[in-house]
């Protein structure tokens, strides 16, 4: 790693005990592969693609992650299949919504730092801690957030020590890196004020895990119907949502065929009533 190695020997920077954190540890030793803070200049930066509509609920086994598969860069489409939901570890996972390139790189830095912990600490960390240290790598990019490089990820975890009925954590952010933890539901993204009326009028804390991702595909149409940047079920692409969900058993991602099952019943069902669900009274 160091520049002056040798021969595949460690540098005298692995063999110092120092912090459990793997960020901490790149700050110290070789800071550029952290990428820059902020960019020449104060104008904005354009022609980035940016996701768009995350969203995270609890039901009754845990909680569920969902996001579109849209990334724009202006009034362009970029991509119609990004891959907005990903695993943090075997009992959480994160959404991104923001600037894309920067928000990958986050989760993959972000992946490694809860892997490094565990293995210096020798235990997992607990999920407020994840956040914790998730709303600290988020704040390092308010430089780029100022420039318009803003990432606004969604995180969700199992948490095993919360009392019964309360295990799905749901935690969002600001730029700035504030920390937030939600109830029940959130939504983040470009569709997220559609997302989160449709959440509104459909969410039930003792819903089951297909209930649940129905909830999220139906806020997902919503917030496609009436937000450009967010794209619905593809069906002549077979470009459907990702789901994930996590309980106790860990994270997983839904099958591609059930994803697919549910987004036809979606669409169907909005022939009949294009407006979507009512809510129960």
């Amino acid at each position: 790693m160091a520049a002056g190695d040798h021969e595949g020997r460690l540098g005298e920077e692995f063999l110092t005990p120092g912090t459990s954190s793997f960020t901490e540890f790149l700050a110290a030793h070789r800071p550029e592969l952290l990428g820059p803070r902020a960019l020449p200049g104060d104008a904005p930066v354009a022609g980035v693609p940016h996701g768009t509509t995350i969203l995270a609920l609890t039901y009754r086994d845990g909680v569920l992650v969902a996001g579109d598969r849209r990334a724009t860069t202006g009034n362009l489409i970029a991509q119609r299949d990004l891959e907005k939901v990903l695993p943090a570890d075997d009992h959480t996972a994160i959404a991104i919504a923001g600037s894309v390139g920067l928000a990958l790189d986050m989760v993959k830095l972000y992946q490694v730092e809860l892997a490094h912990f565990e293995k210096i600490e020798g235990i997992p960390m607990t999920l407020a801690a994840k956040a914790t240290r998730l709303a600290a790598m988020i704040r390092q990019n308010l430089g780029l957030a100022v420039q318009g490089l803003a990432v606004v990820p969604l995180l969700a975890g199992y948490d095993g020590t919360a009392p019964e009925g309360r295990r799905g954590r749901i935690f969002s952010f600001d730029a700035a890196g504030g920390r937030y933890e939600k109830s029940g539901f959130h939504t983040e993204g470009s569709g997220s004020p559609y997302a989160r009326g449709a959440l509104k009028k459909l969410y039930r804390p003792d819903m089951s895990r297909d209930e649940a991702a129905l909830a999220a595909l139906q806020a997902l149409y919503d917030a496609a119907e009436d937000d450009s940047a967010t794209g619905g079920p593809d069906l002549p692409r077979r470009v459907f949502p990702v789901v994930s969900v996590i309980d106790e058993d860990g994270y997983a991602r839904l099958a591609e065929a059930g994803t697919r099952r549910l987004s036809h019943a979606v669409v169907e069902r909005r022939r009949a009533r294009p407006d979507g669900p009512n809510a129960r009274v």
